[in-house]
């Protein structure tokens, strides 16, 4: 998968909202996705009580709905079902059964999908407040993306370190810069 592509990010390092089509790679799929990972990859864990691959890319698409969904629309949740298992919250013992990887990869396309309608409404200006939503909806995106790259930075480190993948490349972008490690938009 893609990452959040040059393009994407104004000269100040803001994601632009009205690009926000050409991101779709990064909100809700992640760089190494539900595709990538087979079976055996998404239900392994380093240990007991650590979460599953799988759970980590359920969650990357949970936190992104919730927060468009409730910062920005007041729109149900795609899969109620998964809210519980996929909410950090919720210690991991008390988290359930994964669900298969065609349920998660069907969750996160749908997540990207309404991620990337609802800021298109706020980029076209179908919305009230369109203005204030637009400030709003730059800075969700940024932290979306960060979200998910902290999240692509474990899932790529324990893939490589216990499951001998190769780490992939770090996106070639001037407003992505690795910060404490993680690898995210520097827009401060």
């Amino acid at each position: 998968m893609a990452a959040c592509h040059q393009d994407s990010v104004g000269p100040d390092g803001q994601v632009a909202v009205a690009d926000a089509g050409r991101v779709p790679d990064r909100v809700g799929n992640g760089r190494r996705d539900a595709h990538d990972a087979d079976l055996a990859d998404a239900l392994w864990r380093p240990r007991e009580n650590s979460s599953a691959i799988g759970r980590h890319l359920g969650h990357q698409a949970h936190v992104a709905h919730f927060v468009i969904r409730n910062l920005t629309a007041a729109e149900p949740s795609p899969d109620p079902e998964l809210d519980g298992l996929m909410d950090s919250e919720n210690p991991e013992q008390f988290r359930g059964t994964l669900p298969t990887i065609r349920r998660l990869t069907d969750f996160r396309t749908t997540v990207a999908e309404r991620v990337h309608a609802r800021i298109g409404d706020i980029a076209a200006g179908r919305v009230g407040a369109a203005t204030q939503l637009t400030i709003v909806a730059a800075h969700l995106l940024t932290t979306l993306v960060n979200h998910e790259y902290q999240h692509d930075q474990w899932i790529s480190e324990v893939r490589a370190r216990d499951l001998g993948h190769a780490l992939p490349p770090d996106p070639d972008s001037g407003h992505v810069r690795r910060i404490d490690g993680y690898l995210g938009v520097d827009n401060l």
